[in-house]
């Protein structure tokens, strides 16, 4: 008799994580929203590492996080649920001479380290692909020593509901992977709840070019016309939050929010 399978809820989610990062592994090594950025200068700024420290990188992606870090800290863990992810990540550090970073398969949610290993957390716009948010926060917060610094950007949604509910369904159109981008005000409950302590933050607008922002994680011609429909065909309050462009019946730019903070383990 052939054995049935059968996946909750969360397994099909990181499923999906794994089959969309997967198959566009290299796009997120070399995307420019990626690699640069005045938030991975914050980062390096608030953290301001010591010679000493290991550090982890929850969700490395494209590994510029760690690339970032690696010249700074003793070693760097750089982990991700997706292999494919991981080893594009991995090349890319290696041709950048970051011989103290060591690559983890890991599930941000279930880490697979000891309690108070790590000086420093680090997770870069990556935390809206996980299904429980709070338990990555927990996650963090037990691998972290006393006294430890996570540090969390990630893309937000604004406290009014209904741009809210706008914004994480465009974005669950383009990204299949795509589970939810949180407000401040539920990281901060969230955190707090993890026994972590904010020290600093900031908010920060990002502008996406669409057409490559939207074939990034796309390649369905289709596709791409239904999520350039749902935004173009959004009426002006959306438009107006999302500053979004429209040349001749075309979605050239729109523009969403992140946010940076800064995190002590109390």
């Amino acid at each position: 008799m052939r054995r049935r399978s059968f996946m909750n809820n969360d397994e099909k989610l990181k499923e999906h994580v794994q089959a969309q990062f997967g198959q566009h592994a290299e796009k997120y090594v070399n995307s420019e929203t990626h690699a640069k950025g005045s938030d991975l200068d914050a980062l390096m700024s608030w953290l301001d590492p010591a010679a000493s420290w290991k550090v982890l990188d929850i969700a490395t992606g494209g590994g510029h996080v760690a690339k970032r870090l690696s010249p700074h800290v003793q070693h760097v863990v750089a982990t991700d649920l997706t292999p494919l992810m991981l080893t594009a990540a991995r090349t890319h550090l290696d041709s950048s001479s970051c011989s103290n970073v060591t690559f983890v398969i890991a599930d941000a949610e279930r880490l697979p380290f000891l309690d108070a290993s790590f000086d420093a957390v680090t997770c870069r716009i990556a935390a809206h692909h996980f299904p429980h948010p709070d338990r990555f926060l927990k996650e963090a917060a037990r691998v972290l020593r006393p006294g430890g610094k996570l540090v969390l950007i990630d893309n937000i949604v604004p406290e009014d509901a209904e741009l809210g509910v706008f914004m994480n369904t465009f974005e669950a159109m383009r990204d299949y992977s795509h589970v939810r981008c949180l407000p401040v005000s539920e990281w901060q409950t969230l955190a707090a709840a993890a026994g972590l302590h904010l020290e600093q933050s900031q908010s920060a607008r990002k502008t996406h070019n669409f057409p490559d922002w939207v074939r990034r994680t796309l390649d369905d011609e289709e596709q791409i016309s239904h999520v350039e429909r749902y935004i173009s065909e959004a009426g002006p309050h959306m438009h107006d939050y999302f500053s979004v462009h429209i040349d001749h019946g075309a979605v050239q730019s729109l523009e969403i929010d992140d946010w940076r903070a800064l995190f002590s383990k109390s």
